[in-house]
């Protein structure tokens, strides 16, 4: 994979900027974002051809936990849903419930749709689903609507400082 690849749409946000800070290769594909569509990540696996167990979707949960604790982020194929109780036990927490759509935009810097692991204003702790390490490469969230990075699971795991874990509902 080259270092960087970004075609000419795909101006930096704060994911590819993170990428690039660390000399990680990657790839970043643009694609027309449609507003009116109900799933984002299931667009972007249906405009770049790809199989939906090989785009992931990044979702942030509350934990329950005061102050900076309380947020988690969970990135899981779009082909399924997160298991709230299996991200729970992950955290070492009794339950997680998804959060607040306004505060996971505060805290990550992202809007909804297009949040990314990696980048985040303030990072939150991280959790990947296990079959992300059934690729050569996965596809996140590139830090706005459209725009999909393709990056190695074990450089996504080491940037984020996440967790693999069993997370994924069919």
């Amino acid at each position: 994979m080259p270092k960087a690849h970004r075609p000419p749409d795909t101006a930096g946000t704060p994911a590819t900027l993170a990428l690039d800070a660390a000399g990680t290769p990657y790839r970043a594909h643009g694609y027309a974002h449609d507003p009116a569509t109900a799933s984002y990540g299931v667009e972007a696996a249906a405009a770049l051809g790809l199989e939906s167990g090989r785009v992931f979707k990044t979702l942030v949960v509350d934990t329950g936990r005061p102050g900076a604790d309380a947020l988690a982020v969970a990135v899981v194929p779009v082909s399924g849903s997160l298991d709230l109780k299996a991200a729970a036990a992950a955290l070492g927490v009794k339950k997680v419930q998804l959060a607040d759509p306004a505060a996971a935009q505060r805290r990550t810097g992202y809007v909804l749709g297009g949040i990314s692991p990696l980048g985040q204003r303030r990072p939150c702790p991280t959790l990947i689903d296990a079959s992300a390490a059934d690729w050569p490469t996965v596809y996140v969230s590139g830090g706005r609507r459209g725009l999909e990075i393709e990056v190695p699971p074990e450089d996504l795991v080491r940037l984020t400082g996440a967790m693999l874990a069993p997370l994924a509902a069919p």
